[in-house]
């Protein structure tokens, strides 16, 4: 008998998932509480842009869509970091070839579905929400928005893609000893807008995520096809330079005259934008396991919701997606094995993204700027230059590989350990790109031991 497989929420990881497992030859209904977002208009500027990287577009890869996703997304090779006097910096992500992609949520997400719905092995069921499994039956439960009818679904598989709170982990969440966790950052997140100029080009430096860092509160903006900027002000909700302050349009103008010059001048709408849009909260999740016997398993942010400084949790996302096709393969479609592999694999995966968000926070909006952050970073690249079989920095081990990522949060903290012994070194700023230099990491190196 033909198995029934379920996929609730249509976001990016539940529509490549359906991909993926269309390709495999299984009929999936997917379902999502939003109306169809294909038929509305997806405005630049006014979504959260995302950067996809190496593990995304492996995941889209797999899925033979990468070619449908690369219209919409634009390569950036590095930051570029704006002081308040205008002075610029700029930092390249990894090697010269090495880019992220700034991509529209809202244009991947209709694309992703399109790619989804193309295969006639898929359904997509709209303004339907979950609000019950029956774990004995493996039955969903959802009442039809558009009637207020209540319909109930049974499926041999179940996968819940239904993003940082999600239903099918609340029922989960009531089996006996499942552990789940939640909590938030006590700063927000405010959408904003830079425009493209009057001949639809880009007032900034395209090929760069943008970093206004400062201390306890930043600004980034991601570059978009129609030319314009989408830009994130990510800032405590209370204290001195918080949201509770920029009540009024002349706070909100004097708070950016005064932290972000460069940028207000080229935000014509700024409080428009600013009181149009709403505060945003940052939520992190953890759980565990990921998985019910055979019947329900967590992907994506349903299973681990991570804030977004490292720009991964939809790269992680996919990289669920990657794993769980390939670990069908070697189990045979044998779902109970499946499942209890992923949550094995990519729970430690899951943990380990969230601390590195968290710290690469801290890093942006409080280091960027730092003369002796950007020195460690030069001595890094120049020896990784040289010795690339030695030394492939954090960044790249989590942005330019597939090595998992708590064995790139391992790696990285060795590293950090060797880099306080060399930033310690006297006159350190003259003498960074030396012989002896090099011959001092080369001899920590081989105490630590690194990628054993």
């Amino acid at each position: 008998m033909e198995k029934k497989i379920a996929i609730v929420g249509a976001g990016l990881v539940g529509s490549l998932w359906a991909v993926y497992m269309a390709k495999r030859g299984y009929k999936v209904d997917v379902y999502d509480r939003r109306p169809d977002i294909r038929q509305l208009k997806i405005v630049q500027g006014k979504s959260i842009n995302l950067a996809l990287s190496d593990r995304g577009w492996r995941g889209l890869e797999g899925a033979g869509i990468r070619e449908a996703i690369e219209k919409v997304a634009l390569p950036m090779s590095g930051r570029l970091m704006h002081s308040v006097d205008g002075t610029l910096t700029y930092q390249p992500y990894g090697k010269e070839e090495q880019a992220i992609y700034s991509v529209s949520r809202g244009l991947l997400n209709q694309t992703l579905m399109q790619c989804a719905d193309a295969s006639p092995l898929v359904n997509l069921y709209f303004e339907h929400r979950c609000t019950d499994v029956n774990l004995k039956t493996n039955t969903i439960e959802f009442v039809e928005d558009a009637t207020g009818q209540n319909v109930s679904r049974t499926y041999d598989h179940i996968f819940g893609t239904d993003g940082a709170f999600s239903a099918v982990r609340t029922r989960l969440t009531k089996v006996d000893r499942y552990d789940f966790s939640q909590s938030y950052l006590d700063h927000g997140y405010k959408e904003l807008e830079i425009p493209a100029a009057a001949d639809g080009t880009h007032q900034l430096r395209v090929d760069c995520l943008h970093i206004w860092p400062r201390g306890e509160f930043m600004m980034i903006a991601l570059p978009n096809v129609d030319g314009s900027f989408t830009c994130t002000l990510f800032i405590p909700f209370e204290g001195k330079n918080a949201l509770e302050h920029l009540i009024t349009p002349e706070a909100v103008n004097d708070f950016f005259e005064r932290h972000f010059p460069d940028a207000r001048a080229l935000m014509p709408e700024l409080t428009d934008d600013f009181f149009a849009n709403p505060n945003a909260s940052l939520v992190m999740t953890k759980c565990y396991p990921w998985h019910y016997q055979d019947k329900v398993c967590l992907m994506g942010d349903a299973a681990h919701a991570i804030v977004p400084f490292y720009g991964q949790g939809m790269n992680a996302g996919f990289e669920d997606c990657t794993a769980m096709n390939r670990l069908l393969d070697e189990c045979g479609d044998d779902f109970v094995k499946a499942f209890e592999a992923f949550t094995k694999e990519r729970k430690p995966c899951g943990d380990a993204i969230l601390e590195l968000a968290l710290r690469n926070y801290i890093e942006m909006r409080d280091k960027t700027g730092d003369p002796v952050f950007l020195l460690q970073k030069k001595i890094e690249g120049r020896f990784s230059a040289k010795y690339p079989e030695k030394w492939v920095p954090l960044y790249s081990q989590v942005t330019f590989s597939h090595v998992p990522y708590h064995a790139a949060l391992r790696n990285g903290d060795e590293q950090q350990k060797i880099m306080d012994r060399i930033m310690a070194i006297p006159d350190i700023e003259t003498l960074w790109d030396s012989e002896m230099v090099e011959q001092k990491m080369l001899q920590y190196l081989a105490d630590e031991a690194l990628y054993a």
